[in-house]
């Protein structure tokens, strides 16, 4: 199961309500690359064949399954303090991270490591 904080939640919708389509999910995805191994991805999109979808404050939250399994268990927060803005994932799975906190690795998958660019 993919979490969302309210705080999350709340920017997603306002995202969401700023578009002038059809997109009305946060889609989650993961890709190899990154320093560590793999990259996180997010981006509004729709429901596709073969997704799970969670729905958390009113958001809905699509996942395909084979990002989900570096994912399960996540949460997603939105943060705004003095070092910036934006979101953040918090992925029990992750054995390995990162500097920049973009990429990771669990104990079963290593990805492919690379440039962060």
């Amino acid at each position: 199961m993919i979490t969302l904080t309210e705080s999350a939640a709340e920017r997603v919708r306002a995202l969401i309500s700023e578009q002038a389509s059809d997109e009305d999910a946060l889609r989650l995805y993961t890709k190899p690359g990154g320093c560590t191994g793999f990259s996180y991805g997010m981006a509004l999109d729709v429901q596709k064949e073969g997704d799970q979808v969670f729905t958390q404050h009113g958001v809905k939250v699509v996942v395909d399954p084979e990002s989900l399994e570096l994912i399960d268990g996540s949460e997603v927060d939105y943060v705004d303090d003095l070092t910036g803005q934006g979101f953040k994932i918090n992925n029990p799975n992750a054995t390995s991270m990162c500097g920049c906190g973009s990429s990771f690795r669990t104990a079963t998958h290593a990805g492919q490591p690379g440039s962060c660019d």
